[in-house]
């Protein structure tokens, strides 16, 4: 199937400065926020403490329960409108005596059995801690690894290509969770390890058809063999990312609290990582092309 006719020949090439200024401006608007927050929204598996998921049996707002429960943060879990997820940070007091203050307070407010604690979760801060540092190096090696992966299946100016891609799509999503005040946990670095996969099987496609164009067109404008490649992978593209997005689309609406930002992750890096593909992997081959003459 073929969404895009053949012949067609989309300049994408010649608007590469117009989208790197945009993808730039979104990259710097994201780390200013970051920056402003004092760094992301960690959750618990990162910052430690300790959560606990209430559902109540009847309608309760937000407000309602921060009037009982005092220094903790309180979101709304769910779609039923009625389950919330109660985070304390870290302090000396015990988990169980915790939970049994919890459901003492509950239960004066709002009645004996009106209420059901469905989980109780406590992360250490050293626990914490190492669970960032593993993250942020579980990224980096990938990164790493697709560095000298690109550079024995192509040349080096395509590994960096395909690495600085996979930076941008990484710092955009970044960004835009901090910018949406989104939690940064264990399942949100699982699906920036997904986004890295996805985004580099869509940039190893467009960069292998530009390798068999500059084999065919050996004395070809270089410009012009990475649109004509392109726009001969964009159908390609277009099916490929289309049908991810409306999964991905579907889990988010419909999945429910739990993988709600891992699945608000993958969506925006599924968007971004099919743009960088195209506007940011490809022109940047251009760039070095310029600077090996």
């Amino acid at each position: 199937m073929e969404f895009i006719k053949p012949g067609v020949n989309i300049d994408f090439v010649s608007k590469r400065k117009i989208f790197i200024s945009i993808s730039l401006a979104i990259i710097i608007i994201g780390l200013i926020s970051i920056t402003m927050k004092k760094g992301l929204k960690y959750g618990i598996d990162f910052a430690g403490g300790t959560i606990i998921q209430v559902k109540f049996n009847k309608p309760v707002t937000i407000n309602d329960l921060r009037k009982v429960v005092k220094k903790a943060r309180i979101q709304n879990f769910g779609d039923s409108g009625n389950e919330f997820l109660i985070r304390y940070s870290l302090t000396k007091a015990d988990t169980e005596q915790l939970q049994q203050n919890l459901k003492k307070k509950l239960t004066e407010t709002f009645g004996k059995n009106s209420f059901e604690i469905r989980r109780v979760e406590m992360v250490g801060p050293k626990i914490g801690k190492d669970l960032r540092r593993k993250g942020a190096i579980a990224i980096l090696i990938s990164l790493i690894g697709i560095l000298i992966y690109v550079t024995l299946r192509f040349e080096f100016r395509f590994a960096l290509g395909a690495v600085i891609a996979l930076f941008h799509d990484v710092l955009i999503t970044l960004g835009i969770f901090s910018i949406l005040n989104k939690e940064f946990d264990l399942t949100v670095v699982a699906a920036f390890l997904t986004i890295v996969g996805y985004s580099l099987n869509d940039t190893i496609i467009v960069f292998d058809r530009i390798r068999e164009n500059m084999k065919k067109f050996v004395k070809g404008n270089f410009p012009n063999i990475i649109n004509k490649s392109i726009n001969e992978t964009l159908s390609r593209t277009i099916l490929t990312s289309g049908t991810t997005l409306f999964v991905v689309l579907a889990l988010f609406i419909f999945g429910g609290g739990v993988i709600h930002d891992f699945a608000l992750a993958l969506l925006i890096g599924i968007i971004v990582g099919t743009y960088s593909s195209i506007y940011i992997a490809s022109p940047i081959l251009l760039f070095f092309e310029k600077k090996t003459k």
